[in-house]
């Protein structure tokens, strides 16, 4: 009775991931000429696309974005943006639908997809997990994507949340960073994509409307690494607190 139950959603993953091959190589050659670009014009040109990219296909997956709060991204300011991580449907989400052109922090392994990874490498500051001299060399690529004038696009939980937290503890790198480079931290929240792709069900998908609500920036200057640990609960327990509150109520 439960695989019954579950077919609808195992067909709409198909659909899915088909729609989603097929705009991939409407969109490839584009890219793919895009990443030859220096920065910051790259991310620029890559942002446009991705937005034209990702509003058509979220809308032929019946999964529209309503975005709240993009009035706190001030002209000629650069951001951390901070965002929950509950689904791998958090990713056409997140970057695209900042309204800034951004990077991500993204896993190396995503890169070596065929096809794909080109997009990936095109868009992102790639991670290695397995090396430590990666991790240095990303803290070096944030710092110099945050001067050229490009915002980041970070998950400071790490890893998609499969716990009944409303949100994990974060890690400290995003806000080593944002101190570093003394750039306001802009908390971001996604909802339903959880819903959308849940992670504890394989090859599963659903449509719902996706909410995306910018917080108010939280200023970095004059703070240093003393700081570190007091950013970061601050910022946790804002988006956790507005998480909480607007989970029935997200318009």
């Amino acid at each position: 009775m439960k695989f019954i139950k579950n077919i609808p959603g195992h067909l709409f993953f198909v659909y899915g991931m088909l729609l989603f091959i097929a705009t991939m190589l409407v969109v490839l050659i584009p890219i793919w000429i895009i990443s030859k670009l220096p920065e910051p014009k790259r991310a620029r040109a890559l942002h446009i696309v991705f937005q034209c990219w990702m509003g058509a296909y979220l809308t032929l997956t019946f999964s529209p974005v309503f975005r709240k709060g993009k009035e706190y991204f001030k002209k000629g300011k650069t951001y951390v943006v901070v965002i929950n991580h509950n689904s791998l449907a958090d990713i056409p989400v997140s970057s695209p639908w900042i309204p800034v052109p951004n990077k991500t922090l993204a896993k190396i392994e995503m890169s070596k997809i065929p096809l794909f990874g080109i997009i990936y490498r095109a868009g992102s500051i790639l991670l290695d997990r397995k090396h430590g001299g990666s991790r240095r060399e990303s803290f070096s690529k944030m710092q110099e994507t945050l001067e050229l004038g490009i915002n980041l696009c970070l998950y400071p939980e790490g890893t998609r949340n499969k716990t009944n937290k409303a949100i994990q503890p974060f890690f400290d790198g995003a806000f080593i960073t944002a101190i570093k480079a003394q750039k306001a931290i802009i908390p971001a929240l996604i909802f339903n994509t959880g819903k959308i792709m849940p992670y504890n069900k394989v090859a599963w998908m659903r449509p719902m409307p996706i909410y995306f609500h910018f917080l108010e920036p939280i200023e970095t200057e004059g703070l240093t690494l003393d700081n570190v640990v007091e950013l970061k609960e601050k910022v946790h327990q804002v988006m956790e607190m507005y998480y909480l509150q607007h989970l029935n109520n997200k318009a």
